[in-house]
């Protein structure tokens, strides 16, 4: 007798163009490579994704979290993808159409979220956490997106790196009114740049971590801070003029931008009394640690208190945002690091060589449960740090392949890198 087989279906892993801010965080993730991107969207390869889940729960904005069921032989390419501007609806299968997912059948597209942050295949891809402390506060997230933006007005824009430097960097103060616009210190949102691209679309919106704690850059007060540096080169060196960036950094006091999110469900602070924070950073990824140091400085009469340890770098002490601020913060109340890579006729030393020098104290920390570690800036430097806290772990007895898992597990390991 002869028999047909049914055609096979598949469970297509896509990313909503209307929610996603190009982040890039799941294309780093990504450990099969199935996620690339162009100047308009991300999108997923099906004959290279294998469903194993690990970019989901790292994805601030929930875009990633798409699926479409087709016929196997009707999969989105990656061409296609690239030209959507929102996600195609479902389609019509055929009578008898069988599912035959990559991993044998089970369809891992219907587990949820909060699931895939605790499962060991998710956490075991990624070098730091999915999952935030266990004392963090509820973050609020995606209140306000592409479609249905909120307004902000600039209440202040100050450069805090020295004139004459490479590094034109911005201290942007955003206030919403009497619009809500909850955040935590570590959360990030997303400005709309006005204009449309050589395409003639509408810009999309460009991240920007907040610098500002949970109570406001002015305590009481319904505003954010953020920390933007102005992009005139490419990675590649090549002049180039960032549309967001300059945007940012060139508001004036009383002008409005168009606002989402907020984002960001991991990459939290702890707020149990006598936790630690080691806060390792380069350039603009100061921002969160500028928000998480300014809470634990407002909350320090009320014993919220904890060691503080800061590794700070920068091309040079000009070009380090905030350099003058920082310096007068009280030594007993947090340590603070600077490591310059290009000052005259001095060796180049980066985060990961103060690091090494400062190993005794940083293996105490990562002995403590209470500690907890917050990695944001360039994506160079996240292998380095990664080595030297495995070295100090090693050095002082700590089995780092056991710790590495348990920090990641138990939310106390974050990287925010790009």
């Amino acid at each position: 007798m002869n028999t047909t087989a049914a055609p096979e279906v598949l469970k297509q892993h896509l990313i909503d163009p209307e929610i996603c801010i190009r982040c890039n965080t799941c294309e780093e993730t990504c450990p099969v490579d199935a996620i690339t991107h162009d100047s308009r969207n991300y999108v997923v390869d099906a004959s290279k994704c294998n469903l194993c889940m690990a970019c989901v729960p790292p994805c601030p904005t929930g875009s990633i979290d798409n699926w479409r069921t087709v016929l196997r032989t009707d999969a989105y390419s990656t061409a296609e993808q690239l030209t959507w501007d929102e996600l195609p609806g479902e389609k019509s299968l055929p009578a008898g159409a069988d599912f035959a997912a990559a991993d044998g059948g089970v369809e891992r597209a219907t587990v949820e979220p909060e699931e895939l942050a605790q499962s060991n295949s998710a956490i075991s891809v990624v070098a730091g956490s999915t999952v935030p402390p266990w004392s963090a506060a509820h973050a609020y997230v995606n209140l306000y997106g592409h479609k249905a933006p909120i307004s902000a007005t600039v209440s202040g824009n100050f450069r805090v790196t020295e004139l004459g430097t490479d590094s034109d960097t911005h201290h942007i103060v955003l206030d919403f009114g009497s619009t809500p616009f909850p955040v935590l210190e570590g959360q990030s949102l997303g400005i709309i740049p006005p204009g449309v691209d050589a395409n003639g679309r509408a810009h999309h919106a460009r991240q920007y971590s907040i610098a500002s704690p949970r109570d406001g850059e002015r305590p009481g007060y319904n505003n954010v801070s953020l920390t933007v540096k102005r992009v005139t080169s490419d990675y590649d060196g090549n002049p180039v003029r960032g549309v967001a960036s300059n945007y940012v950094c060139d508001l004036k006091k009383g002008d409005s931008v168009q606002v989402i999110g907020p984002f960001g469900t991991s990459f939290l602070m702890p707020n149990h009394p006598n936790s630690n924070l080691l806060m390792i950073c380069t350039g603009t990824g100061s921002a969160p640690m500028r928000a998480m140091t300014e809470r634990r400085r407002r909350r320090r009469d009320k014993g919220e208190g904890g060691k503080l340890m800061l590794f700070f770098g920068a091309r040079s002490q000009k070009e380090l945002p905030y350099f003058g601020p920082l310096m007068n913060l009280p030594k007993d109340f947090i340590d603070i690091n600077f490591a310059f890579s290009r000052t005259p006729n001095q060796p180049k030393r980066y985060v990961q060589d103060l690091m090494r020098e400062r190993a005794a104290d940083v293996a105490a920390l990562l002995k403590d449960r209470n500690s907890y570690i917050y990695v944001c800036g360039l994506k160079g430097m996240e292998t380095g740090v990664l080595d030297v806290l495995r070295d100090a772990a090693i050095a002082h007895g700590v089995d780092w392949q056991a710790l590495h898992a348990e920090l990641k597990r138990d939310g106390r390991l974050h990287l925010e890198t790009y």
